[in-house]
């Protein structure tokens, strides 16, 4: 189990990027295009650098849903390998089935 903390973390991560999410597209959105004046460019090139580090998408991390374990992320069903494996030899997830050749 991951700290508690930095699942927090992560959340409030979540939240500050879907928060600035339009704003930071729209940013970028001027910054993409070659018929923005010098001006224009720069102006949004500072805003852009105004907006919280923790605002990117980038700094997001996927966790398993289940433990907060960073690694080994399985992104179809939020889960760890660990926590993915357990839960299907348990039979809770249906249609997973353990193959063999």
């Amino acid at each position: 189990m991951a700290k508690k903390s930095v699942i927090h973390r992560n959340k409030k991560r979540e939240r500050l990027v879907s928060r600035y999410a339009a704003k930071r597209a729209e940013l970028k959105q001027i910054l993409s295009n070659p018929e923005t004046s010098e001006e224009e460019f720069y102006l949004a090139q500072s805003k852009l650098d105004k907006l919280p580090k923790n605002s990117s998408p980038v700094r997001l991390v996927r966790r398993c849903t289940l433990t907060g374990r960073p690694r080994a992320t399985i992104r179809k069903f939020g889960l760890s390998r660990i926590t993915f494996r357990e839960l299907a030899l348990q039979g809770k997830m249906p249609g997973i089935i353990k193959s063999s050749w």
